[in-house]
C-alpha cells in the first residue's frame, strides 16, 4: 500500500522560510511525478509546483522565484523550499504522487499540512 506523508508545516512570520517535506513508501519512489499542491478556506486546490521523474520542474506564477521543489529518490522524499513568504501562501499543502504503468494510472495524495503566514 502506497503511503504519501507530508511534514515540516507551522507558523511562520511574513518574509520567513519553510521546508516542507514528503516521504513515499509502499512503492518505486523514482517512477513518479510529484506535486505539492495547496488549498486555502473558500479555494480549490491548486498545483504549486511539480517535479517529474526526470527531476524537470515546474512552478505557479505566484511562487516563482520564491518556491524551490527538488527530490532524493534514495530517501524516497520530495521537498519544497519555501522563501520570502507571504500571508497569501496560507494554505494546507498537500503532496501528490502520479506515475502510469501505461495501462493504468495510480495517484496518491498524502493527508495535508497546514501553512500559516502571520505576525
Amino acid at each position: 500500500q502506497v503511503q504519501v506523508v507530508e511534514s515540516g508545516g507551522g507558523l511562520v512570520q511574513p518574509g520567513g522560510s519553510l521546508r516542507l517535506s514528503c516521504a513515499v513508501s509502499g512503492s518505486i519512489f523514482s517512477m513518479y511525478a510529484m506535486g505539492w499542491y495547496r488549498q486555502a478556506p473558500g479555494n480549490q486546490r491548486e498545483l504549486v509546483a511539480a517535479i517529474t521523474s526526470g527531476g524537470i520542474t515546474n512552478y505557479a506564477d505566484s511562487v516563482k522565484g520564491r518556491f524551490t521543489i527538488s527530490r532524493d529518490n534514495a530517501k524516497n522524499t520530495v521537498y519544497l523550499q519555501m522563501n520570502s513568504l507571504k500571508p497569501d501562501d496560507t494554505a494546507v499543502y498537500y503532496c501528490n504522487a502520479d506515475t502510469t504503468d501505461g495501462i493504468a494510472r495510480y495517484n496518491y495524495w498524502g493527508q495535508g499540512t497546514q501553512v500559516t503566514v502571520s505576525s
